[in-house]
């Protein structure tokens, strides 16, 4: 099996893409955590761009031991000179320079340039180069608009002159994997000295093939993939590195192929740039995403509890995520909910069961996340309860934020078999609910204790009420919990009659440990 060199240039290619820009010490956290990640080469900057990018690239070159340490340098003796001075220190360099070679780039970006002249330049840069360090590539620019038999040409003079790695790469993301596949293949039929230097590619993601174009790469004699971590980079980006990686190793059946990289590190990775960029992630990106191994359609999660391999090609901690995640919501099933509610510790008979899913069910068609602290409310209050003499069948209240008018509730109660229903003002809207609801139990109650909290997050959230209540001397407490705080406030407070009725009296369940 071959071994692919993964060429990460987050740190320069990436760094490019619009507000992704890092600082020295930055680049250097980084360079070592893409050290740990197992990468081949790291190119650590454009060390002639500025002051600020050659002292990052010495810096990674003097501290960060594993990878090769690269520097680009346009083919020009100064850049090539500045180059060598940022990684000269480093126990691995290579130098990484390049010059244009399609037509239109030559006519438009280089002022008519013949190719005669831009094929001595590039033999010329790789030559002073080499005076340096033996570790040279070469990219001729915009290759996949290139001639074909003038890119061959340009390959085998580069290679002669003492490149060990040519790179082609596809700059503006134009070309199709098909197509890039015959192109890498007639270079190796073509190149008579190809055998002397590594093919590399470098794929821009323009029409989102970078990663198809770099794989069809390797299947036809490919050695090297330079790519990025979150596939950052210049436009739509460059290769992701976690795509790439996962793809040769999750099907080395076809590419007979992998790599050195510790795929357990390229989540870290991950958030690591994401929180030293502030460029996030979107949640469904290929392996690294939020959802790339989140499931909440029921048949999914019911296969994936039956067996893993039925939903799941890649295991999450692979890539170091602690585990596949289950989302609950209107598409989850029964198998999903109940395998999360014994995870947070529920064993739930059959009944106990129907009435959480029902209550789930009712809020999953409200709220678009369903958090374990949700889950935790509905067996709480769904399940977990006393004896129900007092029904909250429904709850209306009004008030204006002028007090023009005093707030008033409508409260309807089954009180055992009958339905009763009154209607209070009060203080507050949560005030005039409480009066409603005494006005029905015939009950003067003392309030003592009113306590709300978030037990979720988002506009959603569900929020719990607890209240602790007085009867001719005798407390009890009680909760409720809903999306909406009013309707919470009644259900804690008919929660804690009802427990003062039942003095203290708990429905058997196999959630009850009282």
């Amino acid at each position: 099996m071959r071994t692919i060199k993964i060429f990460d240039t987050t740190l320069r290619d990436g760094e490019q893409s619009p507000g992704c820009t890092m600082n020295t010490a930055e680049k250097l956290q980084l360079a070592k955590q893409l050290a740990r990640l197992g990468v081949d080469i790291i190119e650590a900057g454009f060390a002639v761009a500025s002051k600020d990018d050659f002292n990052a690239i010495r810096t990674i070159a003097g501290e960060v031991e594993g990878p090769v340490i690269c520097s680009l340098a346009r083919a020009e003796e100064y850049d090539i000179k500045r180059a060598w001075g940022a990684i000269k220190d480093a126990p691995k360099k290579r130098i990484h320079t390049f010059h244009s070679t399609s037509a239109i780039h030559l006519l438009y970006q280089h002022k008519g340039m013949s190719q005669d002249e831009a094929l001595k330049r590039s033999v010329k840069a790789v030559k002073f180069a080499k005076s340096f360090t033996g570790d040279v590539e070469f990219s001729p620019m915009d290759a996949t608009r290139t001639d074909t038999g003038y890119l061959c040409e340009v390959l085998e003079a580069v290679i002669e002159a003492g490149a060990t790695t040519v790179n082609i790469p596809d700059t503006v993301g134009y070309i199709i994997p098909v197509q890039f596949g015959d192109m890498i293949k007639e270079i190796c039929d073509k190149v008579s000295n190809i055998n002397k230097a590594i093919i590399s590619v470098h794929c821009h993601n323009d029409l989102g093939l970078s990663t198809s174009n770099s794989l069809a790469a390797v299947l036809n004699g490919a050695g090297q993939i330079e790519c990025t971590v979150n596939g950052i980079g210049e436009r739509a980006g460059n290769c992701s590195l976690e795509e790439v990686v996962m793809a040769l190793r999750t099907r080395n059946d076809i590419f007979k192929a992998d790599t050195n990289i510790a795929t357990e590190e390229i989540m870290k990775s991950s958030r690591l740039l994401t929180s030293i960029t502030g460029m996030s992630v979107q949640p469904n990106k290929a392996i690294v995403g939020a959802n790339a191994f989140a499931h909440e359609s029921g048949i999914h999660q019911d296969g994936l509890l039956k067996e893993k391999t039925t939903y799941e090609i890649i295991k999450p901690e692979d890539v170091g995520v602690s585990s596949t995640k289950f989302v609950l919501g209107k598409h989850s099933g029964r198998h999903g909910f109940r395998a999360r509610l014994k995870e947070l510790g529920y064993e739930l008979s059959d009944e106990d069961f129907k009435i959480a899913f029902k209550v789930f069910v009712k809020l999953a068609d409200k709220k678009k996340d369903i958090y374990d602290e949700d889950l935790m409310a509905i067996v709480d209050e769904g399940v977990k309860t006393v004896y129900e003499y007092y029904q909250l069948l429904d709850v209306k209240q009004s008030s204006d934020m002028h007090n023009e008018k005093k707030p008033s509730a409508f409260v309807k109660l089954k009180i055992e078999k009958t339905d009763k229903e009154a209607n209070a003002e009060g203080d507050g809207p949560v005030d005039a609910v409480y009066n409603a609801i005494n006005i029905l139990t015939g009950i003067e109650i003392k309030l003592l204790k009113y306590e709300v909290e978030a037990i979720t997050e988002g506009p959603k959230a569900i929020g719990r009420v607890i209240v602790i209540i007085d009867f001719n001397s005798k407390t009890v407490r009680g909760s409720g919990s809903h999306t909406n705080i009013v309707i919470a406030s009644a259900k804690a407070y008919v929660n804690a009659l009802n427990r003062l009725k039942a003095n203290g009296t708990r429905k058997v369940s196999l959630l009850n440990k009282e």
